[in-house]
Protein backbone atom coordinates (compact mmCIF):
# COMPACT_ATOMS: atom_id res chain seq x y z
CA UNK A 1 0.00 0.00 0.00
CA UNK A 2 1.28 3.27 -0.98
CA UNK A 3 1.92 6.36 1.43
CA UNK A 4 -1.21 7.78 -0.29
CA UNK A 5 -3.25 5.34 -0.76
CA UNK A 6 -6.63 4.84 1.60
CA UNK A 7 -5.86 8.89 2.82
CA UNK A 8 -9.03 10.84 2.46
CA UNK A 9 -8.80 13.29 -0.19
CA UNK A 10 -10.51 16.87 0.43
CA UNK A 11 -11.50 18.89 -2.82
CA UNK A 12 -11.44 22.73 -0.96
CA UNK A 13 -11.24 26.18 -1.54
CA UNK A 14 -9.04 28.25 1.48
CA UNK A 15 -12.32 30.70 1.33
CA UNK A 16 -14.71 28.44 1.55
CA UNK A 17 -16.14 27.93 5.13
CA UNK A 18 -17.57 25.00 3.64
CA UNK A 19 -14.41 23.02 3.28
CA UNK A 20 -12.56 24.52 6.28
CA UNK A 21 -15.20 22.95 8.66
CA UNK A 22 -14.42 19.58 7.13
CA UNK A 23 -11.04 20.06 7.40
CA UNK A 24 -11.09 21.38 10.70
CA UNK A 25 -13.08 18.16 11.89
CA UNK A 26 -10.78 16.13 10.45
CA UNK A 27 -7.82 17.57 12.77
CA UNK A 28 -10.13 17.54 15.38
CA UNK A 29 -10.18 13.71 14.78
CA UNK A 30 -6.77 13.04 13.98
CA UNK A 31 -7.61 11.64 10.10
CA UNK A 32 -4.71 11.73 8.15
CA UNK A 33 -5.85 13.88 4.90
CA UNK A 34 -4.55 15.07 1.72
CA UNK A 35 -6.12 18.96 1.08
CA UNK A 36 -6.69 19.90 -3.36
CA UNK A 37 -7.15 23.12 -3.49
CA UNK A 38 -9.81 23.54 -6.23
CA UNK A 39 -10.76 26.50 -8.14
CA UNK A 40 -14.20 26.09 -8.42
CA UNK A 41 -14.94 28.14 -11.94
CA UNK A 42 -12.31 25.40 -13.55
CA UNK A 43 -13.12 21.80 -12.05
CA UNK A 44 -10.33 19.45 -11.72
CA UNK A 45 -11.00 16.11 -13.66
CA UNK A 46 -10.95 14.78 -9.63
CA UNK A 47 -13.91 16.98 -8.51
CA UNK A 48 -15.61 16.33 -11.52
CA UNK A 49 -14.71 12.59 -11.46
CA UNK A 50 -16.19 12.56 -7.74
CA UNK A 51 -19.71 13.31 -8.88
CA UNK A 52 -20.49 12.18 -12.33
CA UNK A 53 -24.20 12.09 -12.42
CA UNK A 54 -24.14 15.83 -12.70
CA UNK A 55 -20.92 17.04 -13.80
CA UNK A 56 -21.38 19.95 -11.15
CA UNK A 57 -19.52 20.15 -8.18
CA UNK A 58 -21.73 19.03 -5.04
CA UNK A 59 -22.04 22.59 -3.69
CA UNK A 60 -24.10 23.50 -7.51
CA UNK A 61 -26.31 20.52 -7.39
CA UNK A 62 -29.90 21.84 -6.74
CA UNK A 63 -30.75 18.52 -5.03
CA UNK A 64 -27.62 18.28 -2.88
CA UNK A 65 -27.83 18.70 0.83
CA UNK A 66 -24.44 21.05 0.49
CA UNK A 67 -26.07 23.06 -2.17
CA UNK A 68 -29.15 24.26 -0.04
CA UNK A 69 -26.77 24.82 2.49
CA UNK A 70 -24.50 26.77 0.67
CA UNK A 71 -28.18 28.43 -1.44
CA UNK A 72 -28.90 29.76 2.51
CA UNK A 73 -25.61 30.85 3.11
CA UNK A 74 -25.51 33.23 -0.23
CA UNK A 75 -28.81 34.22 0.83
CA UNK A 76 -28.16 35.35 4.09
CA UNK A 77 -24.63 37.11 2.40
CA UNK A 78 -27.04 39.04 0.14
CA UNK A 79 -28.86 40.43 3.15
CA UNK A 80 -26.04 41.81 4.20
CA UNK A 81 -24.01 43.36 1.30
CA UNK A 82 -26.68 44.13 -1.22
CA UNK A 83 -28.22 47.45 0.30
CA UNK A 84 -28.94 49.93 -1.60
CA UNK A 85 -29.41 53.11 1.11
CA UNK A 86 -27.97 53.69 4.54
CA UNK A 87 -31.83 53.04 6.45
CA UNK A 88 -32.07 49.49 4.70
CA UNK A 89 -28.51 48.88 5.61
CA UNK A 90 -29.13 49.95 9.05
CA UNK A 91 -32.38 47.48 8.75
CA UNK A 92 -30.76 44.48 7.71
CA UNK A 93 -27.95 44.99 10.61
CA UNK A 94 -30.72 44.69 12.94
CA UNK A 95 -32.06 41.90 11.48
CA UNK A 96 -28.55 39.70 11.71
CA UNK A 97 -28.43 40.89 15.49
CA UNK A 98 -31.63 39.23 16.24
CA UNK A 99 -30.38 36.21 14.62
CA UNK A 100 -26.84 36.28 16.78
CA UNK A 101 -29.04 37.14 19.95
CA UNK A 102 -30.28 33.70 19.97
CA UNK A 103 -26.83 32.55 19.41
CA UNK A 104 -25.65 34.61 22.42
CA UNK A 105 -28.41 33.02 24.70
CA UNK A 106 -27.52 29.58 23.43
CA UNK A 107 -24.12 29.51 24.21
CA UNK A 108 -23.92 31.46 27.21
CA UNK A 109 -22.38 29.99 30.50
CA UNK A 110 -20.73 27.53 28.16
CA UNK A 111 -17.52 27.73 26.76
CA UNK A 112 -18.72 25.63 23.16
CA UNK A 113 -22.14 25.17 21.83
CA UNK A 114 -22.54 21.76 23.42
CA UNK A 115 -20.65 22.41 26.36
CA UNK A 116 -17.14 22.21 27.54
CA UNK A 117 -15.86 20.87 23.67
CA UNK A 118 -16.28 21.81 20.45
CA UNK A 119 -18.63 19.90 18.57
CA UNK A 120 -20.52 19.99 15.18
CA UNK A 121 -22.68 23.20 15.56
CA UNK A 122 -19.36 24.99 16.67
CA UNK A 123 -17.49 23.71 13.69
CA UNK A 124 -20.07 25.06 11.27
CA UNK A 125 -21.02 28.35 12.69
CA UNK A 126 -17.72 29.16 13.27
CA UNK A 127 -16.64 28.28 10.06
CA UNK A 128 -18.59 31.00 8.69
CA UNK A 129 -19.65 34.03 11.58
CA UNK A 130 -16.05 34.71 12.67
CA UNK A 131 -14.49 33.53 9.84
CA UNK A 132 -16.19 34.39 6.86
CA UNK A 133 -19.12 37.06 7.45
CA UNK A 134 -17.40 38.79 10.62
CA UNK A 135 -14.28 39.55 8.01
CA UNK A 136 -16.96 41.22 5.04
CA UNK A 137 -18.08 43.57 7.83
CA UNK A 138 -14.83 44.27 9.02
CA UNK A 139 -14.11 45.43 5.47
CA UNK A 140 -17.26 47.45 5.09
CA UNK A 141 -16.36 48.39 8.44
CA UNK A 142 -19.45 47.47 10.35
CA UNK A 143 -19.63 45.98 14.12
CA UNK A 144 -22.21 43.15 13.48
CA UNK A 145 -21.15 41.62 16.89
CA UNK A 146 -20.08 44.47 19.01
CA UNK A 147 -18.42 42.67 22.18
CA UNK A 148 -20.48 44.85 24.68
CA UNK A 149 -23.72 43.56 22.98
CA UNK A 150 -22.61 40.09 22.79
CA UNK A 151 -20.09 38.81 25.04
CA UNK A 152 -20.52 35.70 25.10
CA UNK A 153 -20.17 35.04 20.92
CA UNK A 154 -17.30 37.35 21.46
CA UNK A 155 -16.44 35.19 24.25
CA UNK A 156 -17.31 32.01 22.10
CA UNK A 157 -15.15 33.08 18.85
CA UNK A 158 -11.89 33.52 21.17
CA UNK A 159 -12.16 29.93 22.58
CA UNK A 160 -12.65 28.72 19.21
CA UNK A 161 -9.19 30.73 17.86
CA UNK A 162 -7.60 29.16 20.85
CA UNK A 163 -8.08 25.79 19.19
CA UNK A 164 -5.12 24.56 17.28
CA UNK A 165 -7.10 22.47 15.12
CA UNK A 166 -9.36 25.64 14.17
CA UNK A 167 -6.89 28.11 14.11
CA UNK A 168 -4.39 25.71 11.51
CA UNK A 169 -7.98 26.22 9.19
CA UNK A 170 -8.54 29.77 9.54
CA UNK A 171 -7.76 31.98 6.43
CA UNK A 172 -5.79 34.81 6.28
CA UNK A 173 -7.02 37.44 7.92
CA UNK A 174 -5.97 40.28 5.30
CA UNK A 175 -6.63 38.04 2.16
CA UNK A 176 -9.98 36.83 3.32
CA UNK A 177 -11.61 40.45 4.14
CA UNK A 178 -10.14 41.41 0.56
CA UNK A 179 -12.03 38.01 -0.75
CA UNK A 180 -14.90 38.91 0.97
CA UNK A 181 -14.65 42.25 -0.36
CA UNK A 182 -14.79 41.12 -4.22
CA UNK A 183 -18.00 38.45 -2.92
CA UNK A 184 -20.01 41.71 -2.03
CA UNK A 185 -19.11 43.29 -4.70
CA UNK A 186 -20.84 40.43 -7.06
CA UNK A 187 -23.38 40.01 -4.73
CA UNK A 188 -24.28 43.99 -5.36
CA UNK A 189 -23.98 43.77 -9.37
CA UNK A 190 -26.20 40.81 -9.14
Amino acid sequence: MTENEGKVKLLGCWASPFSRRVEMALKRKGIPYEYLEEALPNKSPLLLELNPFTRRSLRESHGSILGKIHRRADSYCRIQVSSKSREGERGRIEEAREKFAFLEKEVTGKDFFGGKTIGFVDMVAGSIIPFCLARLWEGMRIDVIPEDEFPELNRWIKNLKDIESVRECIPHREKQIEHMMKVSERYKLA
